[in-house]
Parts: structure tokens; C-alpha cells; sequence
């Protein structure tokens, strides 16, 4: 078996091995993955956080060791937390931007160590919020179908990413997340960091926000927005109707 480390700012994880393909997901700085196969300028990988399965472009594969990788498995990185924080590659001296919910490989200090890669970090490192700050930090970030980070993100990707800074790792899409946790049976009986999860007319789970406290919630839909939640679904104040339809309430803390 072969492995990869991110070693980017944010690489891309898409459906097929095509640069037209949508995106299903993105992978982050230091987050390992398996290589499953090479396909010309392509390479399909599992991610090693999620189990998530997609094609990165073969110049943003770089190689990982089994030792390195396994390290990695039994004592998970840091994270950079808070703001975009920046790692000065030594060798070019150049800078990457790293978006928040970045996993710090093999870190020593402040150095962190990409394969055969030293970088230096720049900002702050570690948990150190409450998660509903941590959700809020996200407000008006724009949707985007398969993003994972303040500059576009999808409904299961918000919530993934807020969980992982709270030490939870949650599975990539709504409908996987949903067989997580515990069943909460009433909107009443909610407290903040429960996920409510939103079906459509056939009965299958698309939509996943965050509960704040008792009748709110924050969710991906558009931009990330604070709504009214009751037992019908979301209630938009702004377009004065529902957008979704409650199908249920999973715990996890």
C-alpha cells in the first residue's frame, strides 16, 4: 500500500479523474491519505480522517512513508485553529496559507515536518474556543459543493469542520453523519452541538446544521446563516418560509 500527505494549502478531491468532474471534497494541509490507483495525470485516494474516496491531480500527491503514515493514525496532528494561519516552506522560502481545521503533521515546536518537507508556522496553533464561537467564525462563508473551509463550504463539510476542532470526527456527507451519534427526539429537548438533519420528497437525508440552543440553528444554505428551527424544519425569517424538512436529531457530545 501506498500513502500521501497533503502538503498544499487545499487540494481539491473530485468524483473522476477529470479536472471538469465536480468536486466531492477537499483535502487539507497535513491530512494523509491511501493511494488506491494511478490513472495518467490522476490519483485515487482514501482519505485517511473520513474514508472518503476521490481523484487528486498527481502534482499534488506527495509521497508519505507506512511508518510516517501509521504515526499519524495512532497520535492524530494538531490543529491550526482561529484565523488562516501562514507555514514558510524552508527550502524556496516561500509561504503557504493554511485554512483553519489544518492538521499539523510531526510538529516540534513550531516546525512541522511534510515528509522531507520543513515548514515553520506562523500563527496560532490549537483548540482554544467554545464550539458555538467556532461555528459563528464561519458566518457568511460562501456554499460551496464540496468545500471545507471559511472560503467555501457545503452543509456536511461546515459541520465536519466544526466537530474536528472540537475533537470529533464526524464522516464527510449529511447522510453518513446522520448513523452517528445518539437520536434526540423533540427540538425541545436540544442543546448546542446537536445536528439536525433535513430530508427531501423522497425520504433522503441532503441537508445538516449545527443546533445553537433550542429553536436555532446554523447550517450551510447559500452562505452559512443563523435560522429558526421547529419541528417542521427551517424557517428562513429572510425569505419568510421553509427551506427544509426536519427528519431528525443525532447527539454527539
Amino acid at each position: 500500500m501506498e500513502y500521501g500527505i497533503c502538503n498544499l494549502a487545499v487540494i481539491p478531491l473530485r468524483a473522476e479523474p477529470s479536472d471538469r468532474s465536480e468536486m466531492v471534497s477537499q483535502l487539507l494541509f497535513g491530512e494523509a491519505f491511501e493511494i488506491l490507483e494511478w490513472k495518467d495525470k490522476w490519483v485515487n485516494i482514501v482519505t485517511a480522517n473520513d474514508s472518503y474516496k476521490g481523484w487528486i491531480d498527481r502534482l499534488h500527491c506527495n509521497s508519505l512513508g507506512h511508518i510516517a503514515y501509521k504515526s499519524l493514525q495512532q497520535k492524530p496532528a494538531p490543529l491550526t485553529y482561529r484565523a488562516v494561519t501562514q507555514a514558510w516552506r524552508i527550502a524556496d522560502n516561500s509561504v503557504v496559507y493554511l485554512p483553519v481545521g489544518s492538521s499539523l503533521a510531526f510538529l516540534e515546536g513550531t516546525t512541522c515536518y511534510i515528509s522531507n518537507q520543513r515548514f515553520e508556522i506562523i500563527g496560532e496553533i490549537g483548540e482554544t474556543d467554545s464550539l458555538a464561537n467556532i461555528a459563528q467564525s464561519f458566518l457568511n462563508s460562501p456554499y460551496l459543493w464540496g468545500g471545507r473551509t471559511h472560503f467555501g463550504i457545503d452543509c456536511s463539510g461546515f459541520t465536519q469542520a466544526v466537530f474536528k476542532l472540537r475533537g470529533l470526527q464526524l464522516k464527510r456527507d449529511a447522510w453518513q453523519q446522520a448513523e452517528q451519534g445518539e437520536e434526540v427526539d423533540s427540538v425541545l429537548k436540544t442543546k448546542l452541538g446537536d445536528l439536525a438533519f433535513f430530508d427531501n420528497p423522497e425520504g433522503r437525508i441532503t441537508h445538516v446544521g449545527i443546533v445553537l440552543s433550542p429553536g436555532r440553528i446554523i447550517h450551510a444554505s447559500g452562505k452559512v446563516k443563523i435560522d429558526l428551527l421547529d419541528e417542521k424544519g427551517i424557517y428562513s425569517e429572510d425569505m419568510k418560509r421553509y427551506t427544509h424538512k426536519l427528519k431528525s436529531i443525532r447527539r454527539y457530545f
